[in-house]
């Protein structure tokens, strides 16, 4: 699920649909599961260089991937959806429930574990060198907007607002992330792992180390054969278990179980270990990398 926090970061979305041709065209994707460029233009009735304006506004706006495969007169390019639903936050939600809400920046962990291929960067550079952990602890990984290792973690203390008499009810922590493959592979599974305060919440499997397109944040400096952007997951807890995405149940895991007061610590670990089905790694964007430009958002629900 695309899942956008407020109207305006959505903006991207609205406009590429408010086109009738881009729309048929996410009608025939979902139909078929894929098309390649030539065949769009066939079904639509379009010139080849009005489907590629086309498709490429929806790539823009994060519907749709392409990816390119060797064909019988050379290279084609392949049209799929990257996912089937899209929910939208509209302000007056935001408003309307007591919740405390915080942005917690990518380089603010305070445990890492990280194990080649591996590194940090911020908007103007790689922090020291690739493949080396040492610089997940140099000082400037505060200013990091983009991180990702092959094995290991990074654990993150939290702010915990909650004043005497208020209580918990579900907690979100909402981010853009994918695997960590060598180069860039967009099918490459990888088992990333959640826990708040040490307990296991649930786990996700990215589908893949994503670079069909630039991400739409990334500085001109970033190269093309590199992590481009991930998906925006939210991982939700509350009385009756943990969520993906608002729908998906990935653990009975309840809110009750984590026992937050106003008086807790407040730590999540994001983890992509070595021993488990998918071992992928993992890449965390922060703002001005990836197509979503926020860090880590926490949303803390309480009475």
């Amino acid at each position: 699920m695309l899942h956008y926090t407020s109207m305006r970061s959505a903006i991207y979305v609205c406009k590429a649909l408010s086109a009738e041709a881009r729309i048929e065209i996410m009608e025939l994707l979902y139909k078929e599961g894929s098309s390649n460029l030539n065949d769009l233009a066939k079904a639509l009735g379009l010139s080849n260089s009005a489907i590629t304006l086309h498709v490429s506004k929806l790539e823009e706006a994060g519907l749709i991937r392409i990816r390119t495969i060797s064909g019988r007169r050379g290279s084609m390019k392949i049209c799929e959806p990257t996912d089937t639903s899209i929910f939208i936050e509209m302000q007056h939600t935001e408003i309307s429930r007591k919740c405390y809400t915080h942005h917690i920046e990518i380089g603010q962990y305070t445990l890492f574990h990280a194990e080649p291929t591996c590194g940090i960067a911020t908007q103007e550079h790689v922090i020291g060198e690739y493949d080396d952990p040492r610089y997940f602890a140099f000082p400037e990984r505060f200013q990091a907007s983009l991180l990702w290792l092959t094995n290991g973690f990074v654990e993150y203390t939290l702010p915990n607002s909650l004043k005497a008499g208020e209580k918990v009810k579900q907690i979100s922590f909402s981010m853009e992330i994918s695997s960590e493959a060598p180069g860039i592979r967009e099918e490459y599974p990888s088992d990333i792992y959640f826990s708040v305060n040490g307990i296991p919440i649930g786990c996700w499997i990215s589908p893949g180390d994503f670079g069909a397109h630039r991400g739409r944040f990334n500085p001109s400096w970033w190269p093309d054969d590199k992590n481009q952007y991930g998906l925006l997951k939210e991982i939700s807890v509350n009385e009756e278990g943990t969520f993906i995405d608002g729908g998906l149940k990935i653990s009975d895991v309840t809110i009750d179980q984590l026992d937050i007061t106003y008086n807790s610590s407040l730590t999540l670990r994001i983890a992509a270990p070595l021993d488990t089905a998918n071992s992928g790694g993992m890449t965390l964007f922060g703002k001005d990398f990836g197509d979503f430009n926020q860090g880590i958002k926490m949303c803390m629900i309480y009475e």
